[in-house]
């Protein structure tokens, strides 16, 4: 695809820092306050991508052979996704990738700008970038299929999907994004709070739902798998397009619809991204994501406790929306206070690297990883892997292949090739 491959001087285009990328910025160096405010960006960017691809190390697939360890009980829970309702450390991955997709684009638009480009060129390669973004999820879907899998609950397909209101939304006033991240969320809700409940005798199982499910009880139930709007949505829609067999229902509960509430998570990213960009003191901007972060925390949890709606990452529910954006604003604070306010960067160099190609490390992980496996067992032997005993064999393949991954970024890094789109 023309135009997505760049060997750059000094820098990505659209990536929010300017110190050069062969050497790992230095803690004494003094940037200019907006490129050292944005390191903290790429950094966070980058410690999700290496979490993403390092697959938790395999640690909810150890935490099975210690059942008595309350550590292994929390590492095993925290690296895996909530079966529905709930939410751990691994549901936060793609709030955060998303959320940081709305941090970056005051400073994309503003880079553009500065070239002399018009909005109505800037407009096009919005458009161009979420038609991309969309095709390369379903590729990617489709890589080891024999026919195209469509399907478009995927974090890029659902980036591309949301990506040219967010765009719009950059050239509004203050206000607006707020208003429209708020009426998203509470348009969703609304949808799913009045589509009808299954019937008492509803066959589970027709959707994929096994009979030791933990329902949802009450007014909770409207979100429950699989027998929700979004679900109802997809048996239509899905449908559409070409297929082998019937779609009736996704084996995960993910919706396409999901893109509209995930939405609300970029806008909220991009008045984050605004905030950072502002002229105010340091402190203060720490002072709101830190307060932000709680309130949004708080009013996750207490939507989901008051049973308005559950917390469930895989249909992105409102009280989700709300209870990882404030984690994700948490985290964003966090770097912020180190790397920019306290000024510790030199430990960033491996993450920088990771997240100024981001794009490059997820196609990689996405249809490379079972081939770097195959390929420490044809040159190390079939045995590698369980060197230090069975129960590890997880932890050295999933960390093998991160090694991989990071080298090839890394080498792409000191030759200032970056994957964009």
């Amino acid at each position: 695809m023309p135009g997505i491959l760049h060997r750059l001087p000094n820098r990505c285009p659209d990536a929010p820092m300017t110190h050069t990328p062969t050497r790992p910025p230095e803690a004494n160096s003094a940037p200019p306050a907006q490129s050292a405010r944005l390191t903290s960006l790429d950094t966070f960017r980058g410690v999700i991508m290496v979490l993403m691809a390092s697959a938790g190390l395999g640690f909810a697939k150890i935490a099975e052979n210690f059942p008595g360890s309350a550590v292994w009980r929390v590492l095993g829970y925290q690296t895996d996704h909530a079966e529905w309702a709930g939410c751990t450390l691994w549901d936060l991955i793609q709030p955060a990738f998303m959320f940081m997709v709305g941090i970056a684009l005051p400073w994309s638009v503003a880079n553009r700008q500065a070239k002399g480009e018009s909005f109505a060129r800037m407009l096009g390669h919005a458009i161009w970038r979420a038609v991309l973004l969309i095709v390369l999820a379903i590729v990617l879907s489709s890589t080891w299929s024999k026919h195209t899998e469509w399907g478009f609950n995927s974090v890029l397909a659902q980036i591309g999907l949301g990506y040219p209101i967010l765009f719009l939304l950059a050239f509004t006033g203050p206000r607006l994004p707020w208003i429209v991240a708020l009426a998203i969320l509470g348009a969703d809700w609304l949808a799913f709070a009045l589509f009808p409940l299954p019937p008492a005798n509803f066959d589970w199982s027709s959707v994929g739902v096994p009979a030791d499910w933990k329902f949802l009880t009450g007014f909770a139930a409207h979100w429950e798998k699989n027998a929700n709007f979004a679900s109802w949505f997809d048996t239509w829609f899905l449908n559409l397009f070409p297929r082998d067999e019937a779609f009736h229902y996704s084996k995960g509960g993910y919706q396409t619809l999901n893109f509209i509430p995930s939405l609300a998570t970029m806008i909220f990213g991009l008045i984050a991204g605004r905030l950072l960009r502002s002229d105010l003191a340091m402190t203060e901007k720490l002072k709101r994501l830190v307060v932000a972060g709680l309130a949004g925390i708080v009013i996750g949890w207490l939507l989901g406790y008051a049973g308005v709606c559950p917390i469930v990452k895989r249909i992105w529910t409102p009280s989700f929306a709300f209870f990882s954006t404030g984690w994700v604003t948490l985290m964003l604070a966090g770097f912020v206070a180190v790397v920019d306010w306290s000024g510790y960067k030199r430990w960033t160099y491996p993450f920088v690297v990771v997240g100024l190609n981001p794009i490059t490390l997820y196609c990689l992980w996405q249809v490379s990883g079972g081939f770097i496996r195959d390929q420490f067992k044809i040159h190390l032997g079939r045995e590698f892997f369980s060197s230090l005993g069975p129960v590890w064999v997880p932890m050295l393949e999933r960390g093998s292949v991160l090694l991989v991954l990071w080298l090839i970024v890394w080498w792409m890094y000191r030759r200032k090739i970056f994957l964009r789109l």
